[in-house]
């Protein structure tokens, strides 16, 4: 079977005035790169979805010519950290099946057991996508049923698994949909000036096309986005909640908020309460791992009273720097970022140095920040991690 990951970044866009959207959403795209580095693309009415692989920015000399060749007023875009499939432009996202394309969020556990609902032709450990399978069943149900809220309705029940939906139909129809249980986040914004509604995984890109955020996405409900207006629909009366505490530690933006929480006091707030929980008296310095870290370790610094500094720093001139290691998808590639996280000796020399990193998943950046910060002279070593 294919490897599993975790997470993608999606929106949706819809200007009731007309306005052509297509720019608005690479700034989306972009405010969302932090959710996913391996590929992004789009789609726009009755046209073959436009993807690329490598980061957003890296075609922004190209954004004026994309614009005007698939101008529209509806749009839907991803950036891709895959969860299934490999690091193919074939498998970047979105997705089209017939005069449907679809952008996902999360991971369809079993993706094998739908592909046989759909013929069972789909899926294969070669070229794996639950977003497609998932796509070819929704496309089919809504035959059989006429209305994407009764397809998803029954969809909900096949699938096992976590999803964030945008979809965009050839009727000039955008759609958003999150599961159930709301593991993966998703809002929606409005920007008043030229009647634009945008649903998106995080206000970051609410923010990023000058959109106001209104509010969470419900878990079980379904956003349609047409030239009617914005509708909703409820297709899951599900109660329960299982939302990713790890949204809060690493995956989201500093700047978004989620369930009615900035994600930066949260992290903040998650420091505080580790020095009450996990005080180090005898510090000298707390210092955090860039750069999701950096809230939490302020938090620790303020409530105990100890120093806080940036003893790492990442070189964001290097080709690697920039990135995050955890949503790389080969370890070559991890190890590398870690390689351009640089102490600063001068500030960590002779100190018992208090590190904060956001989580330990894998302990690639752990072990070559611990290396590199007894290479530069600490006199003792701390680590307390936010998410272990």
């Amino acid at each position: 079977m294919p490897k599993v990951k975790e997470n993608c970044g999606v929106v949706g866009i819809y200007s009731l005035s007309g306005k052509n959207v297509v720019p608005m959403v690479f700034d989306a795209l972009r405010a969302l790169q932090h959710r996913g580095q391996e590929a992004w693309g789009f789609a726009v009415p009755n046209k073959t979805p436009f993807k690329k692989i490598g980061l957003v920015s890296h075609s922004s000399s190209e954004f004026k010519k994309i614009a005007q060749e698939y101008a529209s007023p509806c749009v839907i875009g991803h950036v891709r950290y895959s969860t299934m499939g490999t690091s193919t432009l074939e498998n970047a996202q979105p997705l089209k099946v017939k005069d449907l394309c679809v952008a996902h969020n999360g991971t369809i556990a079993n993706a094998q057991e739908l592909s046989n609902l759909v013929g069972g032709c789909s899926f294969t450990p070669q070229s794996a996508s639950d977003t497609l399978v998932a796509a070819q069943r929704l496309v089919s149900l809504i035959s059989e049923n006429g209305d994407m809220g009764k397809a998803l309705s029954i969809l909900k029940n096949e699938m096992v698994g976590s999803y964030c939906f945008t979809f965009i139909s050839d009727d000039n129809s955008v759609y958003a949909a999150r599961d159930p249980k709301g593991f993966r986040p998703m809002v929606l914004g409005h920007k008043k000036s030229d009647d634009t509604y945008i649903v998106t995984s995080e206000s970051a890109a609410v923010t990023a096309v000058g959109a106001t955020l209104q509010r969470d996405v419900v878990p079980g409900e379904l956003i349609k986005l047409s030239k009617t207006g914005m509708e909703s629909e409820i297709f899951s009366h599900d109660t329960s909640r299982a939302h990713c505490s790890f949204e809060f530690t690493y995956f989201a933006h500093p700047s978004s908020n989620m369930e009615g929480r900035n994600i930066y006091l949260s992290r903040k707030n998650i420091g505080r309460f580790m020095a009450k929980k996990f005080p180090i008296f005898d510090a000298d310095l707390v210092i955090p791992v860039p750069d999701s870290a950096r809230p939490a370790a302020l938090g620790y610094a303020q409530e105990l009273g100890v120093s806080f500094d940036e003893g790492l720093l990442k070189d964001r001139y290097s080709k690697k720097g920039p990135l995050r290691s955890f949503i790389e998808p080969h370890q070559s590639d991890r190890v590398e970022i870690n390689r351009w996280i640089i102490p600063i000796s001068e500030i960590i020399r002779d100190k018992h140095v208090v590190v904060i990193d956001d989580s330990l998943v894998r302990g690639t950046s752990s072990k070559a920040i611990i290396k590199a910060l007894r290479r530069s002279g600490a006199k003792k070593i701390s680590m307390l991690i936010t998410y272990p």
